[in-house]
């Protein structure tokens, strides 16, 4: 099969289109044909360094859209033709930006019929991370206001819809061009963070926090007391972000993303409901998935960029 694979780290030009071994679906596992790839920062990041995945080749791609080829042992979920979309077991199970990929049945659900592979295909990582930042780590309430950071992100632009559906005020940070964009997705109040200062605003229950760095720690005084910051910056924390909270009467702490049926499955649903969508800027084939590295690479991209794959 064709894959887009690494063999060091570097720029886009470290990218290749080579035949590799198809994979067999293990226990438990499924095989995708692969229709449609989001990609993420975490794939630009990891093209550049090892980060959690230290190990080449490397084939990156966590997000995954497409139709069910095989099946292996014990797998009752899903069966050969099945249209399904998740995202492969971060940070571990990576390697969508292929032609097939083998995955954990349970990684993935059915895909809503009402929308193209292209669209599902951009929403995993992070709508999951949205998910699971919003509901599992903050269970936000209806009256809850909600600041949101870099709102017109992949995760940020899916942020603002998961929570409006939740019942939350929600508050996100973008620069002016796009804030027409943001409370069509159903922002209540925005900051252009170039001109005005995000802690002038009426204190929050929650930020989510997706630059890290001073960011973070500007955020902790946006908070309500006993109010909650969850960060997915990861790599650009301040050591001391969790002292300078309780120290404030908040709580700071990162999450990483996990693959969840359960998450899948709200996200599914809320697509259904018409709750949620994925703005797409960008569309490559597969063999220019340099191209979509290069943009992503900007740090200016507006909603997802999604690789295509089978028609």
């Amino acid at each position: 099969m064709k894959a887009i694979t690494q063999h060091t780290y570097g720029g886009s030009d470290v990218l290749r289109e080579t035949g590799i071994e198809r994979p067999v679906p293990g226990p438990s596992e499924v095989l995708v044909r692969v229709h449609a790839a989001g990609m993420n920062p975490t794939d630009w990041k990891h093209r550049q360094f090892a980060g959690f995945l230290d190990r080449l080749p490397l084939v990156l791609g966590w997000d995954v859209s497409g139709v069910v080829e095989a099946v292996g042992p014990g797998v009752t979920i899903h069966r050969v033709g099945d249209e399904v979309f998740g995202m492969l077991p971060y940070p571990y199970g990576v390697g969508s930006f292929a032609e097939y990929v083998s995955a954990p049945a349970r990684a993935l659900v059915r895909k809503p019929a009402g929308v193209d592979h292209v669209q599902a295909g951009a929403l995993p990582l992070a709508a999951l991370t949205a998910w699971q930042v919003l509901v599992d780590a903050a269970d936000v309430q209806p009256g809850q206001r909600v600041l949101i950071h870099a709102a017109a992100g992949g995760v940020g632009h899916l942020a603002v819809q998961i929570a409006k559906a939740r019942g939350a005020h929600v508050i996100g940070t973008a620069s002016a061009p796009k804030h027409a964009l943001l409370r069509e997705l159903g922002a209540d109040e925005l900051v252009d963070y170039r001109t005005e200062d995000f802690t002038a605003i009426d204190p929050v229950d929650l930020v989510l926090d997706t630059l890290g760095g001073e960011t973070a720690i500007r955020s902790l005084d946006t908070l309500k007391p006993g109010g909650r910051l969850v960060t997915i910056a990861l790599g650009s924390l301040p050591a001391d972000l969790a002292a300078r909270g309780d120290a404030l009467g908040v709580q700071a702490y990162p999450l990483l993303v996990e693959a969840d049926q359960a998450g899948m499955q709200a996200v599914a649903d809320l697509v259904t409901a018409g709750r949620l969508r994925a703005v797409v800027e960008a569309v490559f084939p597969l063999a220019e998935a340099a191209k979509g590295h290069d943009l992503g690479d900007t740090g200016r991209v507006t909603g997802k960029v999604v690789l295509t794959v089978a028609e």
